[in-house]
């Protein structure tokens, strides 16, 4: 049994598929972030059941990615029940999806989410008269309450039917699907893709092109238009007689203060300091915390318990791992993925988005790639995906400064080495040089980049009460993957490095590099090895550097000049391997050679400028 999920961005469907399936996946109010089509089990009543969760789409007949590969999945692959899912705050948008989601003649229920904002809102819908003009199971829903979430998978397996409701599309478009239904013998569905170009019948889609330009000569518009103007009409009257809106106390509008230049742009500035600083502070304590528990009840007794040379390096490495994992990357991370969680499920990212739209174009994009570039601040590999939604140009400029936004690793060496051994202000100013570096690598990339430059359209989703239990568990989604994947390899590589250090082939690769490192960036030959370490993930680096310096109170025995300059160098240095590999996937060999040659080349040049002037001033 096979039953798949769709509707618009930001209707809950990815909230509801975590809620019945148990997988955790990326919840948040703002288009981009479900991009592949995900799938999990449900068993219920002994009966396995495959349930599909789509990318958000507006709709069917679109030649985005997301559009194309939905459809071609409603064709292809054999679904028992498709399941609607619609935002009860903007039914008449919602319905246009829905109203071609009917056309496939697929069995279905229909689920009406976040009702509880709709009740709020003041509006009324008549489920039950929804329910008896489109022919089929209609259900009321709150996912964030988790009410009726329950109830999809019974009615799916034992109510669900096929839409009835058929939108009228006017006298020349009826008369050209039943001509292309009675010469082919096609389906309705089939004969209405065709007559807007889309299938791979090559006699259907001729017979069409002829019909559909005698229809644009009389009408002068297209097919298209034609089609899309009667579904928004036929949207548009099964809201209307089925909604109320009730009279409401005017709330204070916030929006009138987000989105303006002032005191909008003040306001976003104001919670991206205030979240960093947020993290270097709660980080470092936490932080100075748990490494002094490392130190007193596990370090000190091994480096006094008298074991021999190879184990005591081998025990030793694998502590200090432990210790630079626990104790130095996991509070910055932590903290840093629930304040950014704080922010998404309020609903400000498209505000910033909006804000941030003048100032994209300056770097060769629109706001709504500003979605991307804050994804970045978790992870780089998420944002990659997520610039599918954008035009090939501004994927590929996306594709260079989204590499150089601090992810959250970044964050953790930044926060782990800077801020706590230099200074929380130095720990800042390597934001405002990266910022620096995006900004004037934008510029040149819009100089350079063909193609044509587009504007924005964004859905502005609603403002929320973020839910406490929804921020932590989507926090804990991203530190389990730190804690399952980022830690093992951790430990695998640290007792690696002890091996290697034992038999002094670590110290060979450094004097390699050792010339270079000490006179050209001013550190110590063993950041060599922690540099590139930090490849494999960007967190490593900064571990790599504390196993391999033998402590993780990396102020005894590097200068704050040293720890400043490796913190820029890896911060710029080549992007995760991860990245690479999405990249790779995304936008191709070169691209990604590219983008990693480049950063390469910025990371060791910035991190010169800084050793030189440095020295030259103090």
């Amino acid at each position: 049994m096979k039953v798949a999920l769709i509707g618009n961005p930001n209707v809950g469907k990815s909230l509801i598929f975590t809620q019945l399936t148990g997988i955790g996946v990326e919840i948040s109010n703002f288009p981009g972030t479900t991009i592949d089509i995900l799938s999990g089990g449900v068993c219920y009543q002994r009966e396995i059941v495959e349930l599909v969760d789509f990318p958000g789409i507006y709709s069917l007949d679109g030649t985005s990615d997301e559009e194309i590969s939905v459809r071609r999945y409603l064709q292809e692959e054999n679904i028992d029940v498709i399941v609607p899912v619609l935002n009860a705050s903007n039914l008449e948008r919602n319905l246009y999806l829905l109203l071609q989601i009917a056309e496939y003649q697929l069995s279905g229920v229909v689920v009406i989410n976040m009702v509880d904002e709709s009740e709020k809102a003041g509006v009324e819908i008549d489920f039950a008269r929804l329910s008896d003009m489109l022919g089929c199971t209609v259900i009321a829903a709150a996912a964030s309450e988790g009410r009726n979430v329950g109830d999809i998978i019974p009615c799916a397996l034992s109510e669900a039917r096929k839409m009835s409701y058929e939108v009228p599309y006017g006298q020349h478009i009826e008369a050209a699907i039943r001509s292309l239904v009675k010469i082919h013998g096609c389906s309705r569905r089939e004969a209405l893709d065709a007559l807007q170009n889309l299938g791979a019948d090559a006699d259907l889609l001729d017979s069409a092109s002829t019909l559909a330009g005698e229809i644009e000569d009389e009408h002068q518009m297209s097919v298209h238009q034609i089609i899309a103007t009667n579904r928004h009409n036929a949207a548009a009257k099964i809201a209307d007689e089925i909604t109320v809106f009730k009279d409401q106390k005017k709330k204070p509008d916030l929006d009138s203060l987000l989105t303006r230049s002032f005191p909008g742009i003040p306001i976003l500035l104001f919670l991206l300091f205030s979240t960093l600083l947020t993290v270097f502070f709660v980080g470092s304590f936490l932080e100075e915390r748990i490494v002094e528990l490392f130190d007193i009840y596990l370090i000190a007794p091994l480096m006094s318990a008298g074991l021999s040379p190879f184990w005591e390096q081998i025990l030793f490495s694998l502590i200090l791992a432990v210790q630079a994992g626990l104790g130095i990357a996991f509070p910055f991370v932590f903290v840093f993925y629930i304040l950014i969680s704080i922010l998404e499920d309020s609903g400000y990212m498209t505000r910033a988005a909006f804000l941030a739209d003048r100032a994209m174009h300056h770097v060769g994009m629109h706001g709504q790639a500003l979605i991307p570039m804050v994804l970045g601040l978790g992870c780089n590999v998420p944002a990659i995906m997520s610039i599918r939604q954008l035009s090939k140009r501004e994927r590929i400029i996306a594709s260079f400064l989204i590499t150089m936004v601090p992810c959250s690793a970044r964050t953790v060496i930044i926060a782990g080495i800077v801020a706590v051994f230099v200074g929380v202000a130095w720990a800042f100013s390597i934001y405002l040089i990266v910022f620096i570096l995006i900004i004037l690598t934008g510029f040149v990339l819009t100089k350079i980049t063909p193609g044509e430059q587009f504007g924005m359209i964004l859905e502005m989703a609603p403002l929320r009460k973020p839910q406490p239990v929804q921020t932590l568990k989507r926090a804990w989604l991203h530190m389990k993957e730190f804690l399952f994947i980022a830690m093992p390899l951790l430990l695998v590589s640290s007792v690696f490095l002890g091996v290697l250090q034992y038999a002094g082939i670590i110290q060979a690769f450094q004097d390699i590099f050792a010339p270079f490192m000490e006179t050209v960036l001013g550190l110590p030959p063993y950041a060599s090895t922690a540099l590139i370490f930090g490849i494999l993930r960007k967190e490593m680096a900064f571990e790599t550097l504390a196993i391999l310096a033998g402590t993780a109170d990396l102020g005894s025995v590097m200068t704050g000049l040293q720890l400043y300059v490796f913190a820029v160098v890896s911060v710029l240095f080549v992007p995760c391997i991860s990245t690479i590999a999405v990249l790779y996937r995304e936008m191709g060999w070169k691209t990604a050679l590219m983008v990693s040659a480049y950063t390469l080349t910025l990371g060791m040049g910035i991190g010169t400028v800084v050793n030189l002037l440095a020295v030259s001033f103090l």
